[in-house]
């Protein structure tokens, strides 16, 4: 494990040299790898980490449960959607503009927020950063910062297997929107009870948002988008609510969704071929730079979940200029050398043609 710690970036990089064999599902691989004990002593945690251990049980699979109340809520936003995308055109240009920005502080408070911050513990934030974007969790209104937390950590440390939420070998719809219309697996359950959490439970901001999620959602996510192109440029209520509010709150979930689903499918595979995520840009796009999901499951440690810095990846610019405001700080990132060797190691060869 090798560490250098530049003051005026406020960077940690690992590396390493050494390789072992692990098993996702089927598939053997040979892994690079850090001293991941050393380096939880950075982190606070580990459970982002493969676990090839799991075994299925064995036994007739459980039944699936349908959750009445979110496939009936989950179709009612997607038609209130629809109707919003009507909408677009009676809309004022300042009310378009105000349902982009409640996009991005809603993706940050998901991207930069419950995922690099809380979920990998891949750079620092001050108090002030951790409540801003508390407040985007909020606006995104995906499940608290500590069920979030759980759920991604279970997700990566059983990858594919019937403790993952988002299970991808389950299909494209499941994996999308499915998983949320059904109760979990019971495998999730008990992986998720297993995870150590106590650093999410010693932040004090999050456990707030926890206790007061409800309420907080309501404000941020559907009436503050509504009443503000209301009150302040006299929007119709109509549009205020179906455009910033409705609308705006859907294609963040889908935007969110589709890196469960499509960067779970669609793409290549440049540093380990023997798993399921794939660079997708398209996907990265959309979800604010979480499209480089091949490379985030092979090094889920690295601040920027990418090799190529800003590059369809506004959430590492955000992270980057938090850091230069010294608002954040402690940025984890994955050596070159170690990248390369992992790529002809594992990869697929597309590196090479990139």
């Amino acid at each position: 494990l090798s560490k250098e710690f530049p003051s005026a970036s406020s960077t940690t990089t690992v590396g390493t040299v050494t390789s072992r064999v692990t098993r996702n599902g089927d598939a053997v691989m040979e892994k690079d790898f850090v001293n991941h004990e050393d380096f939880a002593g950075d982190r606070g945690m580990v459970d982002d980490i493969f676990d090839d251990t799991y075994q299925e049980k064995e036994g007739p699979r459980p039944p699936v449960r349908y959750v009445w109340r979110n496939i009936i809520l989950m179709s009612l936003l997607h038609i209130g959607a629809i109707f919003g995308l009507t909408l677009i055109p009676s809309a004022k240009i300042q009310t378009l503009a105000w349902a982009v920005l409640c996009f991005i502080v809603s993706a940050l408070g998901i991207t930069a927020g419950s995922h690099r911050l809380w979920s990998h513990r891949s750079y620092k934030a001050t108090l002030p950063l951790r409540i801003f974007l508390t407040i985007g969790n909020s606006v995104a209104f995906q499940n608290d910062i500590y069920e979030w937390v759980r759920d991604h950590r279970v997700h990566h440390k059983f990858s594919e297997t019937n403790a993952d939420p988002h299970n991808a070998k389950r299909g494209f719809f499941f994996s999308h929107i499915g998983w949320l219309l059904v109760r979990k697996h019971p495998d999730v359950i008990e992986k998720g009870q297993k995870l150590d959490l106590s650093d999410i439970k010693a932040d004090k901001i999050v456990m707030f948002q926890r206790r007061y999620y409800k309420p907080s959602v309501v404000l941020l996510c559907f009436t503050l988008p509504t009443l503000v192109p209301w009150y302040f440029w006299d929007e119709s209520i109509v549009i205020s609510f179906f455009i910033p509010a409705i609308l705006r709150y859907a294609l963040g979930l889908n935007a969110a969704w589709l890196v469960n689903s499509a960067a779970h499918m669609f793409g290549n595979r440049p540093y380990d071929r023997h798993i399921n995520p794939r660079e997708n840009p398209l996907v990265s796009l959309g979800a604010l730079g979480e499209g480089f999901h091949n490379y985030h499951h092979t090094f889920p440690y690295d601040y920027s979940t990418s090799e190529f810095g800003w590059h369809f990846n506004l959430t590492t610019a955000f992270i980057d200029l938090m850091c230069l405001l010294g608002l954040a700080s402690d940025r984890k990132t994955v050596s070159k050398e170690v990248i390369l060797a992992r790529k002809m190691r594992t990869g697929d060869g597309s590196h090479k043609s990139g």
